[in-house]
């Protein structure tokens, strides 16, 4: 039986003689998230693209080839039937708008020009009245 990412990973540090201490100094991830990886208990970590960038810092860490252990991690996830969350679910964008957004420009010029009337009808009758009085 091949050998999981995890544990391709563990060999590639101990071959280089790195203790987790030092990839997590290096790669800001805590130990204990380096053990579950090495363990490949992904169920524990946070999940969906923090899982991939974990497995990616890691092996960079040790000098093992990052797409590679991507694609092992995925392929690992696809045989458990868990599937990877952050390759199988597709984003979906949503714009929310008002109703009013969707407004004709013309109807907008036309409710600007009568406001525009409507204030200098109160300006004048207000200067008018200021005159007479």
């Amino acid at each position: 039986m091949a050998a999981t990412i995890g544990e391709q990973l563990r060999f590639a540090r101990e071959e280089r003689g790195i203790s987790l201490r030092e990839i997590s100094d290096q790669t800001r991830i805590s130990v204990r998230y380096l053990e579950l990886i090495e363990t490949n208990d992904y169920k524990r970590l946070p999940g969906g693209i923090f899982n991939r960038s974990f497995v990616k810092a890691y092996a960079r860490s040790v000098g093992y080839d990052e797409k590679a252990a991507v694609e092992g991690y995925t392929l690992y996830m696809r045989e458990k039937g868990e599937g990877d969350e952050a390759s199988s679910t597709p984003y979906h964008s949503k714009v929310y708008t008002d109703a009013t957004a969707t407004r004709s420009p013309v109807l907008t010029v036309v409710l600007a020009i009568v406001i525009l009337a409507i204030l200098t009808a109160v300006a004048l009758v207000v200067l008018n009245w200021a005159q007479k009085g």
